[in-house]
């Protein structure tokens, strides 16, 4: 089957599961020649993640250890220093980040917690960086705000299917994760938009979130895909792990869907093996979280990556060249192009 010839917004949910239906060989043959007509098969974009608020978090996310309603023993802390912010930046970037993300566990900043997260950007930039956020859901005018301070990506995850999120979060809607993905469009931002994988969901549920990321009327420019880390505490802690070939389907079938959006490999890495990565890769996954934590759970030392990437013969990707090829422009959007379907 050959590819198609030109980027979707009119999924159906049978045609994703079709693609879930077939030959795992047929389908990754698929993936990786729609990869290599919009990237260079062996170069990945890295980003390293820093949680500048951890816990304390509002939300009742059934998978996060920073929500306040479940308990995992996480200790709360106050807003990082912008010099520690700095310094963590400047350690990523010499490891060979490229993007560095700042996440806070807020359901929505204050504006006084939004001016402190600009101080954040604006530093982060002047070291020749990549920036990102995740703080929560976003007014319109607080989305024109980061947009002004330079803003690179804004993350904001659907994290399921809209028929089985509610058996994971009730204290914010889909509508109000599909506002803020709006405001953060019509601010000229690139969207950072994914979901989460092995909550005890069905395929036909993970086809919905796909339907649901490849149908915006502009792709996300980045696709995270987490797989669930299984947090002692949580609500999903002990539900019946993910065959490591679905995920890679789900890899493969992100790339097909939306062909010039990066697709990372996110939560998860730690407890995938090498064998399991190497298929991602060659699915179609072209970007990593960099560094021995995410937010609050634990990520593949950097020499480990260091030493597959040498293995894959996979080479780190540069700002330059992603800012002078373009793949990310699909998840920028400007107010003339934006529309209320997210």
């Amino acid at each position: 089957m050959s590819a198609p010839a030109a980027t979707r917004h009119d999924w159906t949910r049978e045609e994703v599961e079709a693609l879930y239906a077939r030959p795992l060989n047929d389908l990754l043959f698929e993936a990786q020649t729609i990869h290599r007509r919009h990237f260079d098969p062996n170069r990945v974009q890295i980003s390293t993640l820093l949680s500048v608020k951890t816990g304390a978090c509002p939300e009742d996310c059934a998978y996060c250890p920073q929500s306040v309603h479940h308990n995992t023993g996480l200790e709360r802390e106050r807003l990082l220093p912008v010099e520690e912010v700095v310094e963590a930046a400047r350690a990523a970037k010499d490891q060979g980040a490229t993007r560095f993300c700042m996440g806070a566990a807020w359901r929505n900043p204050t504006d006084r917690n939004l001016e402190r997260v600009i101080e954040m950007i604006q530093a982060v930039r002047d070291l020749g960086m990549e920036t990102c956020v995740t703080l929560g859901m976003l007014r319109e005018e607080q989305a024109k705000r980061l947009a002004e301070a330079g803003l690179d990506y804004y993350n904001h995850n659907l994290d399921s299917s809209p028929e089985y999120y509610e058996r994971v979060i009730s204290t914010r809607s889909y509508a109000d994760r599909q506002q803020t993905l709006k405001n953060v469009r019509e601010a000229g931002v690139n969207v950072c938009c994914g979901g989460i994988v092995g909550m005890g969901e069905d395929q036909n549920d993970r086809a919905g979130l796909l339907v649901e990321l490849a149908n915006q009327e502009v792709h996300p420019g980045s696709v995270p895909i987490n797989m669930l880390v299984q947090v002692p505490g949580t609500p999903l802690y002990g539900v019946e792990r993910l065959d490591p070939l679905e995920f890679v389907r789900t890899i493969a079938i992100a790339r097909i869907m939306m062909p010039q959006s990066y697709v990372r490999l996110s939560a998860g890495r730690n407890e995938m093996s090498d064998e399991t990565q190497a298929m991602c890769f060659f699915a179609g996954a072209n970007s990593i979280f960099y560094g021995e934590q995410l937010l609050t759970t634990e990520n593949p030392e950097t020499e480990h990556d260091h030493a597959l990437f040498a293995r894959l013969g996979i080479e780190a990707e540069t700002v330059e060249r992603e800012r002078a090829d373009g793949p990310s422009c699909p998840g920028k959007a400007t107010a003339a192009t934006a529309t209320d379907t997210v």
